[in-house]
Parts: structure tokens; sequence; C-alpha cells
């Protein structure tokens, strides 16, 4: 028992945010690169005359349009850039016939885009079949001669410049797929994406609100190529007169007039080719400086990562809270618990196929209980988190058991009843909140998203909780907060924020994966205050997954002992401090640095926690325990009941407890 340490605050004035330090967008970024504005005002440009010269110059389109006296005339004052064979003014089908290549151009782009972008997005994101699916779909599609595809469909549909565009943009699309698809793997594996799905956020949602625009800068750049790879295409088919029927003017039209006029006048071919290579430069010039501009926009953000802020120094506490007699209470399996998790099995996939990560997992947590899940990296602790979200790793699956939440088997779910529970029923707290927040968006964006999504608030009054609930978590200043972006909040306010927005669907029970363990100890006090006192005045439950005894100490009611994807040993808090019924209990508190006197070596347990698929047979632990015996080794462990309240995996835990052992010798 120890007393309660007070408060400490962030200072949230060392990270606070100015206009002349935030992020600038893409564009703001794109205007200050001379090349780029260079580039975006030509063909600005070019879709303006696209537009309009038609408007202003039908006569141009007609079949009487030009003078034959005036054929083959150089540049001059009369026609700027010349007459061709026709006596037809060149400068001005130069400008009306950019409306036929800017449509051709359109008529690819969009066909790419709404092929490309969702099938390499639904293959990055979704994986598994899908993924392999569209992979067989584009490599069919490399696999055959655009062109003469193309050539085919004009056969069928001569002179129609839809039909060949919309092919080549079918042709293109499995391109831009692969690009997308590798964008958004690496981005679906961050834990702000989990942190989404555990906040009850479709996937749709989740894709149009956090993958796309991470991966928009590949999309622009691609686009940019295909551009200038539509043009050309298209400027090649109108050479040959496939889509653009005479006398309509278009770029590659009039360099196939001046080619006929090569000899007689050779400056017929300079506007339109001099045009066609302007705009491919402009469109592959524009792609690099996009990337350029993300990149450095990325880089930017990086460069104004904030030191920590200054915290108040506080004396740390030595041991625990006092426990309640609902603490001292055995663990319950019943109707009447919150959460009920009985011999729960699950599985990963491997290439020698599927390896058990847990099995027979079986604990229980009431209404306002916390209860603390202990054990070594790689025990499963995790993963019995996220099978309890139902968001094990790509191909996990329960083998077995069941997860009983409010009357409702979690385990036998579908994924639309589990978007129902997480976030508004069960919420989670990730080990590492940095990464767990969308670095593209402001902190109160994201708490007003959930807020919406959760509760249906309008815009205003999303963003207004979102900044009380930062007053909750104690964040001062949380109208500045709500501003800022995530690289700009030390790793203390970025738990806060994890922890507001964890609140956003007001949870009944509270999954936190060691929210402390990246912090340090003044910090960590401050987190774990903060969660006793919501967790006190919501009455929520809460599962502690953490391998730090103190911390157990601190605010659990009951601990939960985890070894190699087994519980181990079960009880109140009190009796599992004092006397430990499993030895992998005992050497976890024997190697507690709390425990020790000055100049005594810290007791280590030898060995490693075995790796899933090669747990040794009988006890799990037997190869590092010094109370191992033959019928460890051979036979298989189930729980005993020494006590009541008290659940142990050993045959031997009477040996544990000094008085037994002394009445035995």
């Amino acid at each position: 028992e120890c007393n309660e340490a007070p408060m400490v605050t962030e200072s949230v004035s060392a990270t606070a945010p100015s206009p002349a330090v935030e992020s600038p967008g893409l564009m703001r970024r794109l205007v200050h690169r001379p090349l780029a504005v260079a580039c975006l005002a030509y063909v600005a440009a070019l879709i303006a005359v696209a537009v309009i010269a038609p408007i202003v110059m039908p006569s141009v389109i007609g079949e009487h349009a030009g003078d034959l006296l005036a054929s083959r005339q150089g540049p001059g004052m009369h026609h700027l850039l010349g007459t061709d064979a026709l006596g037809r003014d060149v400068l001005a089908r130069l400008l009306v016939g950019s409306r036929v290549t800017v449509v051709g151009v359109a008529y690819a782009l969009v066909v790419v885009l709404l092929l490309g972008v969702p099938m390499g997005v639904a293959a990055g994101f979704i994986g598994g079949w899908l993924d392999r699916i569209v992979g067989w779909l584009a490599d069919l599609t490399f696999s055959v001669p655009a062109i003469i595809v193309i050539l085919v469909v004009l056969a069928v549909y001569p002179q129609s410049m839809l039909a060949a565009m919309i092919t080549l943009g079918v042709l293109a699309a499995p391109g831009l797929m692969r690009v997308v698809r590798s964008a958004t793997l690496p981005i679906r594996k961050e834990l702000y994406i989990d942190a989404a799905q555990v906040s009850g956020l479709s996937r749709p949602y989740i894709i149009a609100r956090h993958v796309l625009p991470r991966v928009s800068g590949a999309i622009i750049v691609q686009i940019s190529l295909l551009s200038a790879v539509a043009l050309l295409v298209q400027t090649g088919l109108s050479f040959l007169n496939l889509i653009v029927a005479p006398p309509a003017p278009s770029w590659g039209g009039m360099v196939a007039d001046g080619v006929t006029s090569l000899v007689l006048q050779p400056w017929l071919i300079w506007p339109p080719g001099v045009a066609i290579a302007v705009t491919v430069v402009a469109f592959g010039l524009l792609g690099d400086q996009v990337r350029d501009a993300s990149a450095e926009g990325w880089a930017a953000g990086h460069r104004r990562r904030r030191k920590r802020a200054a915290v108040t120094s506080v004396a740390p506490r030595a041991g625990g809270r006092k426990n309640s007699a609902a603490a001292l209470s055995a663990p319950r399996q019943d109707v009447s618990a919150l959460l009920s998790v009985a011999h729960l099995s699950a599985a990963l996939p491997s290439p020698a196929g599927s390896v058990g990560v847990l099995e027979d997992v079986t604990f229980d947590i009431g209404v306002g209980e916390i209860v603390g899940l202990v054990g070594e990296s790689g025990c499963g602790k995790t993963m019995t988190a996220m099978a309890i979200l139902g968001l094990l790793p790509a191909g996990g699956h329960v083998t077995g058991g069941s997860i009983w939440f409010d009357g409702q088997d979690l385990a036998a779910g579908t994924e639309r009843e589990l978007r129902q529970v997480r976030g508004k029923q069960i919420a989670l707290i990730s080990q590492d909140p940095m990464v767990s927040l969308n670095p593209v968006f402001r902190v109160g964006w994201q708490l007003a998203e959930a807020l919406r999504y959760h509760r249906g608030l309008s815009r205003r009054a999303a963003r207004a909780e979102a900044v009380e609930l930062l007053r909750k978590v104690r964040l001062p200043q949380p109208e500045v907060v709500a501003r800022q972006y995530p690289h700009e909040l030390s790793g203390g306010m970025a738990q806060r924020v994890s922890i507001a927005r964890a609140l956003t669907g007001e949870p009944r029970l509270l999954i936190a994966d060691e929210p402390t363990t990246a912090l340090d100890v003044t910090v960590q006090e401050e987190i774990l205050d903060l969660l006793r006192e919501l967790q006190r005045e919501r009455r929520m439950g809460m599962l502690f997954v953490t391998h730090d005894w103190g911390v157990v100490a601190d605010i659990c009611d009951r601990a939960v002992v985890m070894y190699a994807g087994e519980v181990v040993e079960r009880a109140p808090l009190v009796p599992i401090f004092h006397e430990p019924l499993h030895p992998y209990t005992k050497a976890l508190l024997s190697s507690n640095p709390h425990y020790l006197s000055g100049g005594q070596d810290l007791p280590t347990i030898p060995g490693t926690v075995p790796a899933a698929g090669a747990w040794p047979g009988g006890c799990r632990f037997h190869p590092r325990c010094g109370y191992a015996t033959v019928e460890c080794r051979t036979e298989p462990v189930r729980i005993e009941l020494p006590s009541p309240g008290r659940e142990t995996r050993c045959i031997h835990y009477d040996e544990l407890i000094p008085t037994r052992s002394s009445e035995r010798s």
C-alpha cells in the first residue's frame, strides 16, 4: 500500500505549434517550386484553351475552312504560325485541336483511376485470395500486346476515340494497380489502421479517410506519367487517321499533314511537334515535382518533431494500492462477468501450416475490475487482447473456446458484429501511441472523426467534444493540442490523446496493451493515475497487458500470468505477490528490481520463452524450472485449484509455499 502521488502535468508551451512551423499542404509546397508552378500553369492553360478555343473559333472545324490561295505560307502578321496545304491557319487548328488531345487523355485517365486505384487498394489492404486474383489478372493483362488490342477495337469501332482510349485505360490500369498495392501494403501494417479498426470504423471508411490520403502522392506521380503515355498514344493514332476523321483538327493529324508537305514546307511539322513534346515534358516534370514535394513534406514533418515536454519530478510509488474486497475474490467465469474468456485457442499461418499461439486461455473480468495480464514477451498477452477484438494478424483465427461479452460470443461473431463492439463497447490503448495516430491529420480531427462515427454528432459538436475529451485526459491547453499533428506531441501527450480516442465510444471494457512501457517513470505515473481515475468514474472493466509487476501492483485487482500461450496462474493481487503458486510467477517476481537491496545481482530466469510451434511437451516451463520432475516433462499439466480463488498450472505448487515445504521436510 502506498500514498497517492500528486498529478504531474506536461508542458504544452514547448510543443505548441505556430502557423510558421505547421506542415504545409502539397499544393502549398508546389507553389514554392518554380518548375512545378510552370508545369501547373502550362497544364491549366492547355485545359482552358481546350475548353474555350472550339467555342471561340467554330469555323476552324468546318469542311470549308481555309484559303487555297494562301496555302503553305510561313509565319507572318496575318498567320502567326503560317498556313497548311489547304490554307488553314496553323495556330487556330493547333488551339482547337487541343480539345481532342485533352479529351482523349482524360478518357484514358478516368478509366485508369476507376480500375487501378480501387483494385490496388483492395489488393494491398485486404490481401489474401483477392490479392492473388488481382495479381493474376494484372499479369495476364501485361502479357497482352496493347497496340494490337487497340487496333482490333478500332476495327470494330472505326474512328472512335472513346473506344480506343477506354481500351488503353483498361490495359494501363494494372500498372497503376501494382504501384497503389505496393504503397498500401506498408500502410496496412501501421498501428493507426489497427486503431481505426478497434474504434469500430468500417473498412471502406478507413480506406477512404486513412489509406487513400497516404497513397495519393504515388497516384499523382503515376497519373502524370500515364498522361504523357496517353498523349503519345492518342497523337499516334491521330497521325494514322484512326480516331479523328479529317478535316477535324488534332495534333497527331497536323503532324501527318506536315509530313506530307515536308519537302514543300518543312515548317508545318514544327508547331504540333513542339506542342506534343512540351506537353509530354510538362506531365513528366510535374510528376517529379509532386514526388519531391511529397517527400519534402514528410521529411519536414520529421524535422519538426519536438523534444518531449518538461515534466515536474515526483517520487515514484514504491508499491501497489490497497486492494478492495472484490480484488480478493476468486476469479469468476460466469454470466455475471463483463468479459469471460473460456478455453480460448488461436493459430497463425506459417509455411509449415497452422501454428498455435494460444491454448486453453481462461479468465474473467468483472464490471469495474482491472485484471493484469502478465508475462514475458512472446507469451501471448497481445495475441489474447487481439483475439478478443477479432484483430489477429492476417490469416490468424480462433480455433477453439469462447469470448463472451455482454451475452455475445465474440469468437463466433462476424466482422460486422465485431465492428459494432470495437470502439463502442471495447476500446484499445496501444503500446506506441505515436504510430497509432494518423500522421496526416490533426489530433482534433481524429478525435472528432471517431465521435461522429460512434455518437452521430455534428461537425461542430464533435469538435467541441474532442476538446473536452482532451481536457478530461488532463492535457493543458486542449484547444492548442487539438490543432497539433501527432509528430508535434511528446510521448506522454500522445498517450493521453490515445486514451481520449479510446473514450470516444464510451466503452465498457478498456484493453490497455502496455500503455506505459515507452514512457519515463514520472509520465508513467501520470498515465496510471489517469487510467485509474477514468476507470473509477466510468465503472469500466480493464484488461491491462504488461510485464511490469510494479504496474500490476499499482493499478490491478487481479493478475493472470501467461507463459508460452497458456495461462499458468490466476489469483487476486495480495496472494499472488506473497505466495505465488507457479514457479514461473515466482521467478518473475524474484526478477523484479524493486525487491533488491544495494549491491545485489538481479536474479534472471535461464533460457527464453519457446517460440510458437516449438513448445515442449508436458509443462511448457519445465526446461527453465528448478522444480521440474519426470511428470512435468511427460504429462500434460492441467489447472489445479489449491484453495478458493487460486488457480495454477503446476503439480508442485505446494513446494512453493514455505509452511507446506517445512511441514513436508
